[in-house]
């Protein structure tokens, strides 16, 4: 089992460069175009898919690092580049996050490949959980899923919502209700094919930020999908069912949500991604604040500066040691006793707001014009106290895991 250290080994260092190196060369100077264009930076995703990036190996690769750090290294790395490319480069990997967790070997190796594709024919994936009234509230979730035992079918009906790569992806994970009666407990999870009739893209969301990722509704009419895209089967569903309804019944309220408890140790990913995002904006700060110059000398020689930027490294600091923590408690089996992952993911996104907005100021005019990335990066930042729980929804978890109140 890895100690926790501070020292990233030569590994993590390579990787990291490289991942910097892409970030700089490739989707920086792109990124104001496809934040103007709205819309799937296909040829970034392709020349990812070359260099080996947009792939289910590198993907592995970082998550099976020992001390944890691989995947918020290749977050922060890749979100300091930019948000919304970052995040249409790295969105199949929520989909592929929801077969790993819940489907078999078979299930794995069949699917996983197809969201992917490879460099000569990159494909996308999407996860489709939210919905218009069910958002937090995961336990007013529509979306029904009926099983058609003549045909070995189920038959998935209703609307999804804020999914990435919804509609435009060539695998769709849904999440839909199985059994009403149980609430959140529930659920399971779906492979929809290619090709499968009745799922098509509602509107497509205009997005304050990370405009270069796709995001869109996902409608659901009768899709028929054969037994075998139940991620897990259908033998293990009824088993899972039968459990909860009888904890139902004796209002066992010690079982762990398992939804909460998988969100909970992904959400120090968000936090990496929040923190590449604040670095990147404070860099571009500090950079003005000592070329910038008023009064006969250089902005950063003002209190009022040099203060703004002491807190905001401060702050950015504090975040990542945060997310490494709670990574590396993931990656070593450390349970979250105090809600550590949402602890990362709630300071590190409102870090990115407060540092982005900032940054601007310390730009003044300039940093309220697109000819400076900070307006970008700031409106980016917004969505870090929204998606993967809201920052009220990780306050609630932290503060009912410390009063020992189970998280429904």
């Amino acid at each position: 089992m890895a100690g926790f250290t501070l020292e990233l080994n030569d590994d993590q260092k390579q990787v990291r460069d490289w991942l910097h190196g892409f970030a700089s060369q490739v989707m920086r100077p792109a990124a104001a175009e496809w934040d103007e264009r709205e819309e799937t930076p296909w040829p970034i995703i392709q020349e990812a898919a070359k260099v080996g990036i947009y792939s289910l190996d590198f993907y592995a690769q970082q998550h099976l690092d020992p001390t944890g750090l691989g995947i918020p290294l290749a977050m922060e790395e890749l979100f300091w580049g930019d948000a919304g490319i970052a995040l249409s480069i790295v969105g199949t990997g929520l989909a592929a996050v929801g077969v790993l967790a819940n489907g078999t070997d078979e299930q794995i190796g069949t699917w996983i490949p197809q969201m992917y594709g490879d460099a000569a024919d990159v494909k996308l994936a999407a996860f489709c959980s939210s919905e218009p009234d069910a958002g937090s509230d995961v336990a007013a979730m529509r979306t029904r899923a009926v099983y058609d035992e003549s045909t070995d079918e189920w038959v998935l009906n209703g609307t999804k919502s804020w999914a990435t790569n919804g509609g435009i992806a060539h695998v769709h994970v849904v999440v839909a209700v199985v059994d009403p009666a149980l609430g959140s407990k529930g659920h399971a999870s779906f492979i929809v094919p290619p090709g499968t009739q009745g799922l098509t893209q509602g509107q497509k969301f205009h997005k304050h930020g990370i405009r270069a990722s796709h995001t869109a509704e996902v409608v659901l009419g009768d899709v028929r999908v054969p037994g075998e895209c139940l991620l897990g089967g259908k033998e293990k569903l009824d088993e899972r069912l039968a459990r909860a309804r009888e904890r139902a019944a004796t209002n066992d309220e010690r079982v762990k949500n398992a939804a909460m408890a998988t969100f909970e140790a992904s959400r120090p990913a968000v936090g990496a991604m929040a923190v590449g995002t604040a670095r990147a904006a404070y860099e571009v700060a500090l950079d003005y604040a000592k070329t910038r110059h008023q009064f006969g000398r250089p902005i950063i020689d003002n209190q009022g500066i040099a203060f703004q930027l002491a807190d905001m490294r401060t702050r950015i600091d504090a975040a990542r040691l945060l997310v490494w923590r709670a990574s590396w408690m993931a990656a070593t089996g450390r349970p979250f006793t105090s809600a550590e992952g949402s602890m990362s993911k709630l300071y590190a996104s409102e870090t990115a707001q407060q540092v982005t907005a900032r940054s601007i100021q310390i730009l003044g005019g300039n940093g309220f014009t697109r000819e400076y990335p900070v307006e970008r990066m700031h409106r980016d930042a917004a969505i870090y106290t929204i998606f993967e729980g809201t920052s009220e929804i990780q306050r609630l978890v932290i503060a009912r895991t410390l009063a020992g109140v189970p998280i429904r």
